[in-house]
């Protein structure tokens, strides 16, 4: 399964990696699959609402009612009715996208299963509010979808009297059908929005807009396909003859001809067994789950900074329990955290400048602590020779950092790029360890846990706490969002950040050798 999915993530990025050519990083669609789905969902609401006020439930008036709205009012109702049809077919097409892209880039299993979990019922709920929209339309394909749908149903066997039986002849269907129609097509999108609020529940900062050029330039390709091909009808339906000939809507409507091949039953036992098989999958099997973030009360003042960059809400803020003079403690729910190690980037007790004692922040990650990440780099950077020494640091997620190792050159990895306080930068480069340092990671607007990649750059920027210090000189810092499948570019900018590097006024370099003292009751290390 490993590298079926990491041959597929090399083909989500080599087709992302064209539209950040054509849109850039911030428009890129396919980082905002979530994103785009709401917002079509939003212009089918719209438009429906529209829609609504023209159609006209009956056996003969529902038909002649769109087609009113589509010839006669073309440019209003008409445009309203491409604009519903089309973005429906877009829903369909973006939340399927962001089903398996979320799937490839292995975002769906550990502390993150509530999302998947709760996405998998909306794929129901988008057909069938699409599918009970076509009913409305009462057309030849109208016609087909209501038969083949109720004799779907009747296969369950759970109606006292046959619900395709209504659709025997025109005698038989009454005005009453349109009006259940239209109270379904309506109640059914209001659930789904419920069920699209819970989805996002667990995720702090949670976007549900996309970045408004994408949407004006999505909203602008959908009104020129609407004028350019507009939504029509199909011949008005007569149930006292069988359609022959249907134009198909495959974006809803390809489980249909299974029905005509396969028992009812049987199809709704494909059904059932896929949706159960989604339901599943973030623990078949279940993804490694980092050790959760612990909190140290000794080194927490309560400020909240963890709380509020946690991309996944596993950090809050309770009374104080330990009689400390601060009125608040940070508090980790181990079922929530995913060790992405964010909160411990965002602590300002996160500096390697303490000399004295263990590196013990207010807030750690026991797999991958701070005191280690510090001995660590030190005993990288160590050995570095020559001008332009440069330490990279990436994430599990980004490129293989190994092929950069040199004598010029010391890797790490972290669990996301965001978990390296800046105050870590400022000591390799103030106490001249290195000439320069080089933050990596996931491809650039498509960060593994959605938040850290922006957090790390806001800091560096100066825009968030905690800062990257004013005295650490900027051209000495460079980043590279490369992906998994970007480690050509990343050598070259890695070669590139040395020749800008070697222009700049030498650093000498520290003599001093790190020493590393440790006992067997608390643990020192010495710079």
């Amino acid at each position: 399964m490993t590298g079926l999915r990491t041959a597929a993530r090399s083909v989500f990025e080599f087709a992302e990696k064209l539209f950040d050519r054509a849109f850039g990083p911030d428009w890129n669609p396919l980082y905002h699959l979530g994103t785009l789905g709401w917002f079509f969902y939003w212009i089918v609401i719209v438009s429906g609402i529209y829609l609504y006020i023209f159609f006209d439930t009956g056996i003969t008036q529902a038909y002649e009612s769109l087609e009113y709205i589509t010839n006669v009012q073309w440019y209003a109702g008409g445009v309203m009715r491409s604009l519903h049809r089309y973005a429906s077919d877009a829903l369909i097409i973006v939340m399927m996208l962001h089903l398996v892209r979320e799937f490839v880039m292995d975002r769906y299993r550990g502390a993150r299963w509530f999302s998947w979990f709760t996405g998998v019922p909306l794929i129901w709920l988008v057909f069938a509010c699409g599918i009970s929209g076509y009913w409305m339309v009462w057309d030849v394909l109208a016609q087909y979808i209501a038969i083949a749908s109720t004799e779907w149903l009747d296969s369950l066997g759970i109606f006292g009297q046959s619900i395709a039986r209504n659709f025997l002849n025109e005698e038989t269907l009454s005005g009453r059908f349109f009006t259940l129609m239209v109270f379904i097509h309506i109640a059914v999108p209001l659930f789904m929005l419920l069920v699209m609020w819970i989805h996002i529940q667990r995720q702090r900062n949670a976007r549900v807009n996309p970045p408004v050029g994408l949407a004006v330039g999505t909203l602008g390709m959908l009104l020129v396909l609407s004028l350019i091909e507009p939504a029509v009808s199909q011949a008005p339906a007569n149930l006292n003859i069988a359609p022959a000939v249907i134009d198909f809507d495959w974006f809803y409507l390809a489980g249909y001809p299974l029905l005509d091949w396969l028992p009812g039953l049987v199809v709704w036992a494909l059904g059932g067994g896929a949706t159960l098989l989604l339901l599943v999958m973030p623990w078949l099997p279940p993804g490694r789950r980092r050790t959760a973030a612990q909190v140290d009360l000794d080194n927490c003042n309560g400020c909240g900074r963890c709380v509020e960059d946690c991309p996944f809400s596993a950090v809050d803020l309770q009374q104080r329990t330990d009689g400390a003079a601060f009125s608040e403690e940070a508090i980790v729910s181990n079922n929530l955290c995913t060790g992405c190690g964010i909160c411990v980037g965002a602590c300002p007790t996160s500096t390697p400048f303490r000399r004295s004692g263990k590196l013990v922040p207010g807030i750690n990650l026991p797999d991958t602590d701070l005191h280690t990440l510090r001995e660590q780099t030190l005993a990288a950077t160590s050995p570095l020779s020559g001008i332009g020494r440069v330490m990279v640091y990436g994430c599990e997620h980004g490129p293989d950092l190994e092929k950069l190792r040199d004598a010029d050159t010391a890797v790490l990895k972290l669990p996301c790029i965001a978990m390296l306080p800046p105050s870590f930068i400022d000591f390799l480069i103030s106490r001249k360890h290195v000439d320069g340092v080089l933050l990596t990671g996931c491809a650039e607007g498509d960060c593994h846990y959605r938040l850290g990649q922006q957090w790390a750059g806001q800091r560096l920027a100066g825009e968030r706490d905690p800062y990257l210090r004013a005295r650490v000189p900027r051209e000495r810092v460079d980043t590279f969002w490369a992906g998994l499948t970007s480690n050509r570019k990343l050598r070259d900018e890695l070669k590139n950040f040395r020749t800008r590097l070697s222009v700049l006024p030498a650093i000498e370099r520290n003599k001093r050798q790190p020493v590393i003292k440790r006992v067997i009751e608390g643990d020192e290390s010495h710079e």
